[in-house]
């Protein structure tokens, strides 16, 4: 019979977020300690409210560090997942400057 040890994995807590224009969605997880950035994502479920995130095409970091999918977790991270650049920010830069001369 397997000790009560074993059976019991370790938790950390996490955070989980995805800014949108006008808002942002904040996710708080418990979850395994050896979890990846990936298995913490897909155990907060956003991908069922924001179908529109793809895992192949966002990137996602923490603390504001891109990071891998498959990167480890330590207690009390947040998690990113960044909506990609409507505008290149080069460009961005251009056109303000067309505009204020």
């Amino acid at each position: 019979m397997p000790d009560q040890a074993s059976t019991h994995q370790a938790l950390i807590q996490i955070e989980l977020i995805y800014a949108l224009a006008h808002k942002q969605k904040l996710i708080n997880l418990n979850i395994a300690a050896d979890a990846s950035v990936e298995q913490a994502i897909e155990q907060s479920e956003i991908l069922k409210d924001y179908p529109e995130i793809d895992l192949q095409i966002n990137k996602v970091g923490i603390f504001s560090r891109v990071c891998q999918l498959s990167d480890g977790l330590h207690d009390g991270d947040r998690i990113e997942i960044y909506r990609p650049l409507i505008i290149d920010p080069k460009e961005a830069r251009k056109k303000r400057a067309l505009k204020n001369k």
